[in-house]
């Protein structure tokens, strides 16, 4: 792919940068980020250097695509009608895409801005569905071999289905036909994924739910939105749509409030906190100085014993190599789960999976594993977790990960598929439904196979 961007300039309209600067989350973000108005704004960055957008930023491209493109008007209250019932047919209304069955209102995708209170479903629906279609990466690409498919950009578009939408509509904004690299730009990925779920909204002339019109969207077509093979599209979207507040909903911990120590790592990083000899005990860092590809690779960028540094993003954030992965995984195993027949392969891709390899975690969840506070408590037996800052080890958080792995493949007396292991790890064992893979497993499957093929395999290994 010869596409790339590293400035928001390399990949927006001037329209649409000033659009994004006048939006007062995004403003403050950059200012804070040290962008300047005028000059060129970076774009995020993963551990693996792929340009991501933030969740402010995304939020920022929906409200400002939907109010541009698809706004319209809508009409005031109607009297004799409850409020509650009126602003039910307005989401009806909305999510239908056309007037509600004996409605009073002007449809309208962009309502929830208009009316105090109700909130801005189109948008969250376009936040959640690039944020399980692509991770919100611009750049993002995906070949289906079994239907011939190619999806582009952060809402997962099919360049055909672009193609259809500017015939049909007349709308010569975008030419994709000409230069279907034109997808992988923000605005004019998500004005097209958007006015695709409008179009299904309204599928053969009939009402549709947004239970249907995201089941469509992310599952492969309408006609496979009320399969049962869609249905775990439909429950990994609700998580994501309601921010990842629960991750794990299951019979093993009860919910505790984490309490927080003022003097704990915290997040985001600053100073001290960004040396591994700060976060990890003494113990686990001559685990690391011993291991080989770890000696090696901090000798080559001249650490030293007692000062050892984590790699940081532009913005400060700390987060592992692969080689510091790997050999965590490994320590970890080796030392507390030799005989589980746990794979450290797993461990690491869901690390790559669940937090990008940022030892704090990211927006949605709690250091390098995502185990909260409340799994962590119930689970705890080798490392102490006083405060939910202590998740923020990376050893610990690791420690967790495999507890609740190993956990997890012999769930309700049973054992258990590694796709099963990874569904309920991410989005809870009550919430499995292995009638079809969604791409988060897709995606977990080729990282897995990149760090198979580079961590020796020795003894029985029961997780694959």
């Amino acid at each position: 792919m010869s596409v790339s961007f590293k400035y928001w300039n390399d990949c927006v309209d001037p329209e649409d940068l000033e659009a994004m600067w006048n939006h007062p989350d995004v403003r403050t973000e950059w200012e804070d980020a040290g962008e300047t108005k005028g000059l060129r704004v970076h774009l995020s960055r993963d551990p693996d250097g792929q340009p991501y957008l933030t969740q402010t930023e995304m939020r920022a491209v929906a409200e400002i695509v939907t109010r541009r493109q698809f706004d319209s008007q809508v009409d005031p209250l109607k009297p004799g009608i409850p409020a509650d019932r009126q602003l039910e047919i307005l989401i009806d209304s909305f999510v239908a895409g056309g007037p509600a069955t004996n409605s009073y209102v002007t449809p309208t995708l962009h309502f929830c801005m208009l009316i105090p209170g109700i909130p801005t479903v189109v948008q969250e629906m376009i936040c959640a569905i690039a944020e399980l279609e692509s991770d919100r990466q611009p750049l993002a690409a995906r070949y289906d071999k079994k239907n011939n498919l190619i999806t582009i950009g952060l809402m997962q578009v099919d360049p055909k289905v672009a193609e259809w939408i500017v015939r049909e509509q007349d709308y010569l904004l975008f030419p994709v036909d000409e230069d279907p690299d034109i997808l992988y730009r923000p605005f004019v990925n998500v004005f097209f994924g958007a006015s695709y779920l409008k179009w299904l909204s309204n599928f053969e002339g009939k009402v549709r739910t947004e239970e249907f019109v995201v089941r469509a969207y992310i599952g492969g077509g309408a006609r496979k939105a009320n399969h049962k093979s869609t249905l775990p599209c439909w429950k990994g979207y609700l998580q994501v749509k309601e921010h990842f507040q629960s991750r794990k909903h299951f019979d093993g911990p009860s919910h505790i409030k984490a309490p927080t120590s003022p003097t704990s790592p915290a997040s985001p990083s600053k100073g001290d906190d960004l040396y591994w000899d700060i976060r990890v005990s003494s113990e686990d860092m001559e685990q690391m100085w011993n291991h080989p590809d770890v000696f090696k690779e901090w000798t080559k960028s001249k650490e030293i014993r007692g000062n050892v540094r984590f790699s940081c993003d532009r913005e400060k954030r700390p987060y592992l190599s692969r080689v510091e992965l790997r050999a965590i995984a490994e320590i970890i195993v080796s030392k507390y789960f030799s005989t589980r027949g746990i794979n450290p392969a797993v461990l690491c891709a869901l690390a790559d999976i669940v937090s990008n390899r940022f030892i704090d975690g990211n927006e949605s969840s709690t250091g390098l594993m995502g185990i909260d506070y409340s799994t962590a408590f119930w689970l705890y037996t080798a490392y102490r977790v006083d405060y939910a800052e202590d998740l923020t080890n990376p050893f610990a958080s690791m420690y967790f990960g495999a507890a609740y792995l190993d956990w997890l493949s012999e769930y309700e007396g049973r054992e258990r598929s590694l796709q099963f292991i990874f569904e309920a790890y991410v989005y809870g064992p009550k919430s499995v439904h292995l009638e079809e893979t969604c791409p988060k497993w897709l995606k977990f499957e080729q990282i897995l196979a990149r760090y198979e093929r580079t961590i020796s395999r020795q003894g029985s290994c029961n997780i694959i």
